[in-house]
């Protein structure tokens, strides 16, 4: 799977986690250059609190477009470690 945004790969991995909708990427898959931490936490009733980074890229942002859950719920535990992306990114085999 690769993860693009505004024609750049962020992501790729043959190793997502599919849940929700959303595939979740090796957090070692994403290029870390284009993250920036956000302040910005939401909680999921069963996945616990998530974090959330804005992707930023030759003087383009995205507010909060990614986000991980740094400590999953034990339900939750296969996306520890793992980003997911909103769809401003494109995620594509």
């Amino acid at each position: 799977m690769k993860a693009i945004w505004n024609d750049i790969v962020i992501a790729e991995s043959d190793e997502t986690v599919y849940l929700e909708g959303n595939h979740y990427f090796p957090i070692d898959s994403v290029k870390k250059e284009y993250l920036k931490p956000s302040d910005h936490h939401t909680t999921c009733f069963w996945k616990g609190e998530a974090s959330y980074y804005d992707l930023v890229s030759n003087g383009q942002e995205s507010r909060n477009a990614a986000w991980t859950y740094p400590e999953p719920s034990t339900l939750a535990a296969k996306i520890k470690d793992h980003i997911a992306f909103y769809p401003v990114v494109t995620v594509t085999r």
